[in-house]
């Protein structure tokens, strides 16, 4: 694949820019999880000399010709690279190394991750993260931090929908088909990619799981987000007990048999007209 041609053109790169103290890759091609629609992922740790002087644009351009380059919203600069292949590259300085440390996970073995590590000081702080994020799936808050939301952006993309501000609650669904699908890991068990959980997720879940997700997708009309409104709590109800009972909770019937009722007029609505 012509990002393994980039990833080895970035180490070049990297070890010849001597005051880059360190350099690591995360992501897809860490992994091994990788194909040809993978991004390529890094982070570059400089000293803070170098970094004041650095041009992100032209540091990127000596890997590959670049059609744009951008900064995004976690503060990344995305380098498109030849065939749309796009690469994310955090600019540094070393004593960002030690945040590294409050990583998650890493989510790759050490030796694959690193490009460079002049002081040695890289290699035991990814050495000190566990390998995959383990949600706390044995704690009741978990039902607090991934079902509760869901119940709350569904009402809300209810609300928005009966307003009419389609686009709105498009928007608020999203959110909500989000939470549906860490329900989804829960509920089956498929935890492996949570920290992004539709990564996978045709693979990882079941048949029926995934079609009930597929149902709760639509376009930002009326019709579409009646649907979708309809087939996420169709699908939050068969999942959000399954999670409740290993901890002795119950799912929030009432809210779901009134979010029922309330559907079921609208739909009525529509038909009749």
């Amino acid at each position: 694949m012509f990002q393994q041609e980039l990833i080895g053109r970035v180490r070049e790169v990297c070890e010849a820019d001597r005051e880059l103290d360190a350099a690591l890759m995360y992501g897809s091609f860490a992994a091994g999880e990788a194909d040809e629609h993978s991004d390529i992922e890094f982070w570059l740790f400089f000293t803070e000399a170098r970094l004041a002087e650095v041009d992100p644009h032209g540091w990127c351009s000596r890997i590959a010709p670049l059609s744009y380059g951008l900064l995004n919203e976690f503060g990344s600069y995305v380098a498109f690279f030849p065939g749309l292949v796009r690469g994310e590259f955090h600019f540094a300085t070393v004593e960002g190394i030690a945040e590294v440390a409050k990583w998650p996970a890493r989510g790759a073995e050490v030796e694959r991750m690193v490009l460079v590590d002049r002081r040695g000081a890289l290699r035991p702080v990814l050495a000190g993260l566990p390998l995959r994020y383990v949600p706390p799936v044995e704690q009741p808050r978990i039902i607090a931090e991934y079902c509760d939301p869901f119940a709350n952006w569904l009402v809300l993309a209810f609300h928005l929908t009966a307003r009419g501000e389609e686009l709105r609650a498009w928007d608020a669904l999203g959110h909500a088909q989000r939470h549906l699908l860490w329900m989804a890991r829960l509920a089956e068990g498929a935890v492996e990619h949570w920290l992004t959980p539709s990564r996978g997720a045709e693979r990882e879940l079941s048949a029926g799981t995934v079609a009930g997700l597929r149902a709760a997708t639509s376009a930002a009309s009326a019709p579409g987000l009646l649907g979708a409104l309809r087939g996420a709590l169709e699908l939050g109800r068969r999942l959000w007990p399954v999670i409740a009972a290993r901890h002795g909770r119950s799912a929030p019937t009432a809210l779901f048999d009134e979010l029922d009722a309330a559907l079921r007029l609208r739909e009525q609505g529509r038909e009749q007209r």
